[in-house]
């Protein structure tokens, strides 16, 4: 089995050192380089092209989100994955907007830590659950992305995926709490997706609020 390829993008050598203990432990990971600054980081991802970069926002000669715009612009198939102690808006947007796999507090737990990193490398999108609602609230008092409307009707069981989604939860964490194989899950938000013509988790549980189907409350 082939391991994910890991860059660590992080000025503060102490939680680099600790970020890499955790993923050295991993079977099917390993961290490849480590940058101390964001040109580093650009630069690194050019000439060892890992899987997923870890990138913390604050550094030094180049912040997190420049470089992660340079590294999705020059390398768009490379995952980046913000892993920060800020979640102020203008980052959180910034960086959605530049096409990120995940965006993590570093208040996360390693073994989340981990989860979310296999859950980027088989396709899904992972916020902390406090930035999901974050997102949602934002994109909730703004103006609903364009729709061109339903093709067919949630079934209970695609509402109950969605309602979990909502909670910026992985597809494996919603297949345990709704006792589901993870295939069967991602199946469901697909027939969604499709249902609801719209391209990604976000856009989909924005929609059910609009419809009144997900409360505030529920995220």
């Amino acid at each position: 089995m082939a391991k994910i390829k890991i860059l660590l993008a992080e000025d503060h050598i102490l939680v680099r050192e600790g970020t890499r203990e955790i993923i050295r432990r991993e079977p099917d990971m390993e961290v490849i380089g480590e940058a101390g600054d964001g040109i580093q980081a650009v630069q690194m991802t050019g000439k060892l092209r890992p899987d997923l970069v870890i990138m913390d926002i604050v550094m030094p000669k180049l912040n997190g989100i420049e470089a992660t715009k340079q590294i999705k612009e020059k390398y768009p198939d490379t995952a980046i994955l913000i892993l920060t102690a800020y979640d102020d808006d203008q980052y959180v947007f910034a960086l959605l907007d530049a096409n990120i796999s995940g965006y993590l507090l570093k208040t996360v737990r390693g073994q989340d830590l981990i989860s979310n990193i296999r859950a980027i490398h088989s396709g899904e999108q992972v916020l902390q659950p406090s930035i999901a609602r974050k997102v949602i609230e934002g994109y909730y008092k703004a103006t609903m992305p364009g729709s061109i409307g339903m093709t067919g009707p949630l079934t209970k069981k695609e509402m109950d995926v969605l309602r979990l989604a909502a909670r910026g939860i992985t597809n494996k964490e919603i297949a345990e709490e709704l006792n589901l194989k993870v295939q069967t899950v991602r199946s469901r938000l697909k027939k969604t997706f499709r249902k609801l013509n719209v391209g990604s988790r976000t856009e989909a549980v924005m929609y059910a609020m609009k419809k009144g189907w997900i409360s505030l409350h529920e995220v």
